[in-house]
């Protein structure tokens, strides 16, 4: 499941050998947290079954959403770099198993060789891109181009695959109720709700329990651009 990060596929052989020899498996419950906000930084994670939540309570009991991380995606780099505290809570959606590299680890790493900085660097400035995108949608997209984005970028696991201009008109089915995609976007469920309905309607997706299924990838890619002009 390592190499379907875009990422570790493309990270020199001798660094993918090294992460593979000093990263363990951990295994986690349905809702169970790996980490909180605020605590210390212990090294990097990839998920290799099941998915997990990154997002974060408020004080007055309301629930932020960053991300849902799949399969073979890495996460936690940012503590990495600048050693500060995790920035939000990470808890499982579903029983999962995660590979992780630990802290001493990969600090023995790039001190052996430095010039890893830039591969790992290349893993946050993917997820930095991701969040401009995001604020700029927020800014300028109205809502329907809001969720139609989201789910093609859900569609190809955190962005790694096709760019929007060169999504593919396959099926695929997204594990992501309707109440964690309103909360990725800062919208209302009942907004999200009639939007997808719609797309329902339209043809472009098919709804049911807990799953959306894209039906019509190139006819959601072009709610996005009909909309942003």
């Amino acid at each position: 499941m390592l190499e379907r990060s875009a990422w570790f596929r493309g990270v020199p052989g001798t660094l993918r050998d090294a992460l593979r020899e000093h990263g363990h498996t951990r295994a986690l419950n349905a809702s169970e947290c790996l980490f909180m906000r605020g605590q210390a930084y212990d090294g990097l994670y990839c998920v290799l079954e099941g998915a997990v939540r990154l997002g974060a309570v408020t004080a007055d009991g309301r629930e932020t959403l960053l991300a849902v991380v799949s399969i073979g995606h890495w996460f936690g780099e940012i503590a990495l770099f600048d050693r500060g505290a995790r920035t939000h809570d990470a808890h499982a959606v579903r029983d999962s198993t995660l590979f992780h590299v630990p802290r001493a680890a990969l600090d023995a790493l790039l001190e052996a060789e430095p010039a890893y900085w830039q591969v790992f660097g290349l893993l946050m400035t993917h997820k930095l891109r991701l969040a401009f995108e995001a604020i700029e949608e927020a800014a300028l997209l109205p809502a329907p181009a809001r969720v139609a984005r989201r789910l093609l970028l859900l569609a190809d696991e955190y962005g790694e695959a096709a760019g929007l201009n060169d999504t593919p008109s396959r099926s695929r089915v997204i594990n992501t109720p309707q109440e964690d995609l309103a909360l990725m976007l800062a919208l209302s469920r009942q907004t999200v709700n009639q939007i997808l309905r719609q797309f329902e309607r339209d043809g472009l997706v098919a709804l049911r329990y807990g799953e959306i299924e894209i039906v019509d990838a190139r006819g959601l890619a072009a709610q996005v651009h009909l909309r942003a002009v």
